[in-house]
């Protein structure tokens, strides 16, 4: 068993970058291993990364969908140039393993790796597989799931006896916390993840001054997004909810705290989030992204109904309205709100980083 450095291929969102820092440590407090990230100089990574005290290697990556021909074609050119460096990288690094979480970086870094022969892990954090980790899965060593409904699609790979169900690694502080009994007005926390949602952003402080009226008031917490907060604050203000009583902030840096405190939770369905929710067991209602890929916040959001964990509407039918009647029906209700913080608690997988970390130090032999 000897020493090791392990790249980690997570950048773009929060939803990629925060489970990579949270598997960095994980690695750092039950192997001897120094962890590098690889990332883009545009995703939250070129923040997030060197503040944790991590090293970050920056490629310049851009997409290929989306944009024509012209996107396109700017898109192959990076990726190719993007390999080029990944392949200088790892032989510089000589890591013993490249995990990829997900961002443009991913793809090329993990390509690379296994031109080179080096162990590639995959973390899959949402109900269905995403397009790089298809491309991916026949060339993992392991693969590390946070919903049990992706599994047949890496079986159909060929890979069954390379997944292991482990769920999304988490920062420290996201473990079940019981909620208060003592709260003198509800509680909402409206998390549009890490860059904020322009949707919730625009329907929710309209939806919530509704609440607080037939509730007799409410306490608030709105994570806006960067640069969004101002004009989500002002619409606070002519919804007739503002002041002591709600806060909004470009990005929540005390998260786990954050959902300790609140009694309901609106929020996209990214597979971050959702597991941050699950982890600490708060009942939520989820409006997904409807432009993710596959839809698959819609899927990751469907799970957790049918488990009983979160009540879901789709964006096309959250409108103020719809979205002010069933954050009154589930404040309203408090033996469902139990019955959802429960299923939330059960789907939870707090030690989801230490789970991985083991596994991936055990198949390396690092000690």
């Amino acid at each position: 068993m000897s020493s090791a450095s392990v790249v980690i291929a997570a950048g773009g969102t929060g939803g990629h970058v925060f489970p990579g820092l949270a598997l960095a440590a994980a690695l750092g407090k039950y192997g001897n291993v120094a962890t590098v990230f690889a990332g883009t100089p545009r995703g939250f990574e070129s923040k997030l990364v060197p503040a944790a005290g991590h090293e970050l290697e920056l490629f310049d990556v851009v997409p290929i969908m989306g944009g024509g021909v012209e996107q396109a074609t700017r898109g192959g050119l990076s990726a190719a140039r993007a390999l080029s460096h990944a392949i200088e990288f790892l032989r510089r690094r000589a890591p013993r393993a490249v995990v990829s979480i997900g961002g443009y970086a991913s793809g090329p870094v993990s390509l690379a790796a296994t031109m080179l022969g080096i162990p590639v892990a995959i973390v899959e954090p949402n109900s269905v597989m995403g397009l790089a980790n298809r491309i991916l899965a026949p060339l993992a060593r392991r693969i590390y799931l946070a919903f049990d409904r992706a599994r047949p699609s890496f079986a159909r790979a060929g890979t069954s006896d390379r997944v292991r169900l482990s769920g999304v690694p988490l920062r420290e502080g996201f473990t079940p916390r019981p909620s208060s009994a003592t709260n003198a007005l509800r509680r909402v926390l409206v998390l549009g993840g890490s860059q904020g949602a322009q949707a919730l952003n625009d329907r929710l402080p309209e939806a919530l001054g509704r609440v607080a009226e037939r509730l007799g008031g409410l306490d608030v917490v709105h994570q806006a997004g960067e640069g969004r907060d101002g004009p989500v604050r002002d619409a606070y203000v002519r919804s007739g909810l503002a002041g002591g009583r709600v806060r909004v902030v470009p990005f929540s840096t005390e998260l786990a705290d954050d959902l300790a405190w609140a009694d309901l939770v609106v929020a996209r369905a990214g597979a971050g989030t959702i597991a941050e929710i699950a982890a600490v067991g708060r009942p939520s209602l989820l409006i997904p992204f409807p432009s993710a890929a596959d839809d698959h916040q819609a899927k990751n959001a469907e799970v957790y109904a049918d488990a009983g964990a979160a009540v879901w509407v789709r964006q096309a039918s959250a409108d103020s309205a719809r979205i002010a009647s069933e954050v009154s029906r589930i404040l309203g209700d408090d033996a469902l709100r139990a019955s959802l913080a429960r299923g939330a608690e059960a789907q939870g997988r707090p030690e989801a980083a230490r789970t991985i970390a083991r596994d991936l130090l055990q198949l390396l032999e690092v000690s």
